[in-house]
């Protein structure tokens, strides 16, 4: 079966996030009033499966192997039949 992944990647709390206190800066000289920007990268991936419970497990290995690093990351995996 064909199942659909989206992972999600967050820096963990207490990273330095360069990008996102840019983006904070850029749109308080624009006028908006935020507390906080942060940044996170969305990956889609397709893989065939003989269950669901088996490409999770498979997306969450390439996750720690390849995707994320988990000393400095967090991640989520949404999953469904594609």
């Amino acid at each position: 079966m064909l199942y659909h992944a989206e992972v999600t990647i967050e820096l963990k709390s207490g990273m330095l996030d360069p990008e996102g206190t840019t983006i904070k800066r850029a749109l308080e000289h624009l006028g908006y009033q935020t507390k906080k920007v942060s940044t996170a990268k969305k990956y889609t991936i397709q893989l065939d499966s003989n269950s669901a419970d088996i490409a999770r497990q498979k997306v969450d290995e390439m996750c720690q192997k390849i995707i994320a690093n988990p000393i400095i990351h967090n991640y989520t995996i949404e999953l469904r039949e594609a």
